[in-house]
């Protein structure tokens, strides 16, 4: 069998541009959510704040410095995805890069680049963070007092995996939701710390423990579990994210994520059918243009005459829920058909107008 390896290689000057961006994002993200927990272990040390002025405010108590460290995780990632989320992806994470590819979303090739990027861009964060600051940097995820070894991988690859899954489920698959997907991942971030921070510090991503370790010269033996745990997280949760896809998931809840037109059960990425009722031959008269969807009201011809007929308008609905797929657009001045008949064809809805001109 022959190997067609150029395919992987075709565009590899956008997977280039794609994995600069990306290594931009991470920095973003990392500067912000290593920058907040530089803060927060700085208040909770007794060194640090004796030297700060003589009227100490008290010392940060572990509770509040673990909320601060889960709600500059979570809120960096929330605000970093939003920023990047139609230019890269907004990744930022070499284990969710490789869930993307293994469930078929991203080519390997970029998958590789986009690794590196977000490696390199957690070392420049955390060098940056580090000459910002000043003194020594307090970032390392480390474990914690009474968390063995495997514990900690087991605990990485659960949080990890969780975050995987909402990657997928919310950016990945297509919905009404998906525009607010950084959203419900910032907060999966925010839970995950919750949970981990005490306990391993909550890494749910190698390049976040990775950059710090470099910067500080890799002051743990236990720098591996940050490998091993969340590779295997990225394994579990594109293997659940698989088995809801082989058991068809969005036939479970039908109607979860859109309006009120119910869905093919074929595609679970928000793919309707348009039920609404068609004008008869005689009601309507034949489409003046190509991009013919809506009829007009009777006698409400450009000339003033009323012919009894509905004419059918040149206007194409650009409603939420009737917008023409991108490879079908090109299509229509080529072949002159309505967009109602190609939207028909691409699986894609209407909208909820009703008594339209069959095309």
């Amino acid at each position: 069998m022959r190997l067609h390896t150029s395919s992987h290689f075709s565009t590899l000057r956008n997977d280039f541009h794609a994995s600069f961006l990306e290594f931009v994002g991470t920095f973003v993200f990392l500067l912000l959510g290593l920058g907040g927990i530089q803060a927060a272990q700085s208040l909770s040390d007794p060194d640090t704040s004796a030297a700060m002025t003589e009227n100490l405010p008290p010392m940060a108590s572990d509770t509040q410095r673990y909320l601060y460290i889960s709600t500059s995780m979570g809120f960096s990632l929330l605000v970093s995805a939003w920023l990047f989320f139609r230019i890269t992806g907004g990744l930022f994470n070499p284990n969710v890069s490789l869930s993307l590819m293994l469930v078929g979303a991203i080519r390997p090739v970029r998958c590789a680049m986009y690794c590196i990027a977000q490696l390199v861009g957690a070392i420049a964060a955390a060098a940056v963070v580090r000459g910002l600051t000043g003194g020594r940097l307090r970032v390392n995820t480390t474990l914690g007092p009474r968390t063995s070894p495997a514990q900690g991988v087991f605990i990485e690859m659960f949080i990890t995996a969780a975050l995987v899954v909402s990657v997928l489920m919310l950016a990945a698959e297509k919905h009404q939701a998906t525009p607010f997907a950084p959203i419900g991942i910032g907060l999966t971030l925010f839970s995950g710390h919750l949970f981990a921070v005490y306990y391993t510090g909550a890494a749910m991503n190698t390049a976040r423990s990775f950059g710090p370790a470099v910067v500080t010269g890799f002051p743990d033996s236990h720098h591996w579990v940050y490998w091993l745990g969340p590779f295997l997280g990225s394994l579990l949760g594109s293997a659940f994210y698989g088995l809801l896809k082989h058991y068809r998931y969005w036939v479970l809840v039908v109607d979860e994520a859109t309006d009120d037109q119910p869905k093919l059960a074929e595609d679970p990425t928000a793919t309707f059918v348009d039920k609404s009722p068609r004008l008869s031959e005689q009601q309507c008269s034949r489409p003046r243009g190509p991009l013919s969807l809506q009829p007009t009201t009777m006698g409400s011809n450009t000339d003033g005459s009323d012919d009894g007929k509905t004419p059918c308008t040149e206007k194409a609905s650009v409603g939420s829920s009737s917008l023409l797929a991108p490879n079908v657009a090109p299509a229509l001045s080529e072949h002159g058909r309505g967009a109602a008949e190609i939207n028909e064809e691409a699986g894609f809805a209407k909208g909820k107008e009703s008594n339209r001109c069959p095309v």
